[in-house]
């Protein structure tokens, strides 16, 4: 990993407040910003966190920019020591009738073709309003500041970490993580206990790999910590996880593995059964996501190999007349081979036991709760995220009365964000109430 941008990389680029996740995948690459498109060829090589000028290039009915790297972010010009001059002292005479911009569209249009900077533009807009200097001072910086972010030239391009994956995540769509906002985030990898040493397992259906890269963050790459990753589908989902950009040795760390194929593996692979295939069957009609082994469902689809009631593979049976070539079978003993040897891995870190338990599901967690404490060692943390108490609430009853675990909290998260400036401190006008519930406790030893 460099501290300097590079083809291939996953960006992190800011506009003012404004964050969006960008791969950086060739010198061709365009990221959207609105109704603006910004060439990234010319970020190549530069560091991590500089600050660019958007140029614009002369196409015509396009809004196309490419970059000028700034050699210092003081570059950027302080719009309210430049246009703040004389205020008023309230604003009970302005009147909004939509006449104060003396400038029409088409004029402000050809303005914004014309200036060098955004700076220009915004000083002509202020020279033609009829009320800007009879306005309070916090009017007009409201009134630049809305300016600002509509003309604003300058981007600055960051490494992607997990809060500002978060923050993006549930920017664009909170259902995408589950409801799991960045406070909630770091609630469940505090109570879980996650650090450099010991095995953690974690189920998750469908976080866009964000609880993961979080955990795997807390892991470290010099470690000798391992992380088991559960998930319903045929394949995990790990965008997060790839734009945080791991070493090779930290990824290494991380087994993502679908959770009916790993516990049926591991079932068959020891002594210990006691009618758990059945259970493992149970499980997957309770929950609402369900899905095989990712290598066989894709040769299902093909219909080059037929699975038993059990889902075991069988092995492939060759008719006269198959058009199945060498080479395509070739590449499914790799696709076996992979999933196989995951299933493997991760079976043999379940025999040695997990130091916490973390369920984040959009399924009722209480299954894959009870099929998932055998794996955890006495004494240990287990940590339930669910956007309804109620669900919550019932799997506390059922734990209290198995008595497994012990020292059960229900917790709700609800945090609220305040605007600090100068005579005006207060809470944000709008922002997000609660980010789902906690179940906290700790396994009881047999």
């Amino acid at each position: 990993m460099t501290d300097k941008i590079e083809v291939g990389d996953f960006l992190i680029v800011q506009r003012q407040k404004y964050t969006k996740l960008q791969k950086f995948n060739n010198l061709n690459t365009i990221v959207n910003l609105g109704k603006d498109q910004v060439e990234l060829r010319l970020a190549e090589n530069h560091p991590y966190q500089t600050t660019f000028h958007l140029v614009p290039k002369q196409e015509r009915g396009k809004r196309i920019y490419t970059l000028d790297a700034l050699s210092t972010p003081s570059e950027i010009r302080n719009l309210k020591e430049l246009l703040i001059k004389e205020s008023g002292n309230d604003n009970r005479n302005i009147i909004d009738d939509r006449q104060s911009q003396a400038l029409t569209t088409e004029e402000i249009l050809k303005l914004r073709e014309e200036c060098e900077s955004s700076s220009e533009v915004i000083s002509k807009l202020v020279e033609n309003s009829k009320s800007f200097a009879t306005k309070t001072e916090y009017s007009q910086e409201k009134y630049l500041k809305r300016k600002e972010k509509k003309y604003f030239e300058y981007i600055t391009i960051r490494r992607p970490s997990i809060r500002l994956l978060a923050d993006i995540y549930w920017r664009l769509d909170p259902e995408k993580v589950l409801g799991v906002r960045f406070d909630t985030l770091s609630q469940i990898i505090s109570y879980s206990g996650v650090c450099s040493v010991g095995n953690y397992l974690m189920y998750e259906s469908g976080t866009n790999g964000l609880l993961p890269a979080a955990m795997l963050n807390s892991i470290g790459a010099e470690t000798d910590g391992k992380l088991v990753h559960l998930h319903p589908g045929n394949v995990a989902q790990k965008q997060a996880l790839l734009a945080m950009s791991y070493p090779t040795e930290q990824e290494a760390r991380c087994v993502s593995v679908n959770i009916y194929s790993v516990l049926r593996h591991f079932y068959q692979t020891t002594e210990v059964d006691n009618g758990k295939e059945a259970e493992i069957e149970q499980l997957k009609k309770e929950v609402v996501v369900v899905a095989d082994e990712p290598a066989i469902v894709e040769q299902e689809k093909e219909g080059l190999i037929q699975t038993d009631g059990s889902n075991k593979r069988k092995q492939e049976e060759m008719t006269e007349g198959s058009d199945v070539s060498a080479a395509k079978q070739i590449k499914l003993d790799k696709q076996k081979q992979s999933w196989e040897v995951e299933n493997e891995t991760a079976a043999s870190i379940m025999k040695e036991k997990f130091d916490s338990l973390v369920i984040v599901a959009k399924e009722h967690p209480y299954s894959i709760l009870k099929a998932l404490l055998p794996f955890v060692k006495p004494s240990r943390p287990v940590v339930i995220f669910s956007t309804s108490r109620e669900i919550l609430t019932e799997c506390y009853v059922d734990l209290k009365t198995e008595a497994s675990v012990t020292y059960l909290r229900v917790i709700s998260n609800w945090m609220r964000q305040y605007q600090i400036l100068p005579n005006r401190t207060h809470p944000d006008v709008t922002m997000s109430g609660s980010s789902g519930y906690l179940l906290t406790g700790y396994t009881i030893g047999n």
